[in-house]
């Protein structure tokens, strides 16, 4: 007996399930770029490695504790449904997409300009989820306007 591949969810409104997405990659993400900074400045026997260490891993916590905020708002733009929240949730994910669009134009390695892309399209995502949920204006997410008699 063969089983069938697993599917993936269609996502028409989960902006939890994938701003958690978007924190659990980028929170990787720049990790791994600030431990690159650290590793780099301090192998060559800089006098600026701890200074380089203290700042980089306060940005990462900074990182991880900005996508956990973002990924919060994802969860209660999904569960409330309210109009403003979606609107907050767009302007956000908005703002990221400038940044992030600013970051892959001056990218320093590959690994940075992986991370931006992979950002903007995260949050080009969120922003299509958030403008389905701020649509619908509270109400149900339907794929298609309802033409025509319901069938009896």
């Amino acid at each position: 007996m063969m089983s069938r591949p697993m599917s993936l969810p269609k996502l028409k409104y989960e902006t939890s399930i994938v701003t958690f997405i978007q924190f659990v990659a980028m929170s990787f993400l720049y990790l791994l770029i600030n431990l690159g900074s650290i590793i780099t400045t301090c192998h060559g026997g800089s006098s600026n490695c701890v200074s380089n260490s203290i700042s980089s891993i306060t940005l990462s916590i900074l990182v991880i504790i900005a996508f956990g905020c973002l990924w919060l708002l994802g969860y209660y733009v999904q569960n409330r449904r309210n109009r403003r929240l979606a609107l907050l949730l767009i302007a956000v994910e908005a703002g990221i997409f400038i940044i992030e669009l600013l970051d892959a134009h001056n990218f320093t390695n590959i690994l940075g300009l992986f991370t931006s892309l992979l950002d903007m399209l995260l949050a080009l995502w969120v922003i299509a989820l958030a403008f389905r949920l701020f649509r619908a204006k509270g109400g149900r997410i339907v794929s298609r306007p309802w033409r025509g008699k319901h069938p009896d």
